[in-house]
């Protein structure tokens, strides 16, 4: 097993990005209505970490087969440390409801790409 600070060092040595970022695995640990009554504050919290700059992607994820959704959503934060990021998967409404429970893991970003389409004189965005 490699620490990770050494995974780290020398993924950014061998050229690749390194770009770490903290993934929450969130997932429903009260009911149906507890999450529902929970979604507004939740989805409040969430815009304002994304104005913020410490959200980088949230949504939910379906089921392994790909058809369903089973109430699981992955939340992406830019964080300083894995302390900064607990503390703000803790302060989101869901969790401090207890509606919903999560895992939090380190992620290093090495590879990928993103495409993105500005039109000036439209002043659209197209994110594909």
């Amino acid at each position: 097993m490699v620490a990770w600070t050494d995974y780290k060092r020398d993924a950014k040595a061998r050229g690749a990005l390194a770009l770490e970022l903290y993934a929450a695995i969130s997932t429903p640990a009260g009911t149906p209505e507890d999450v529902k009554s929970n979604l507004p504050d939740h989805l409040a919290y969430q815009r304002q970490l994304e104005l913020d700059g410490k959200l980088a992607f949230a949504g939910p994820m379906s089921d392994e087969t790909g058809d369903h959704m089973q109430g699981t959503g992955l939340i992406i934060y830019r964080a300083s440390d894995l302390d900064e990021a607990r503390a703000l998967a803790e302060a989101d409404p869901m969790h401090k409801s207890g509606a919903r429970s999560f895992v939090l893991r380190r992620w290093l970003i090495n590879e990928g790409s993103l495409n993105m389409t500005i039109g000036l004189s439209t002043k659209s965005i197209d994110i594909g």
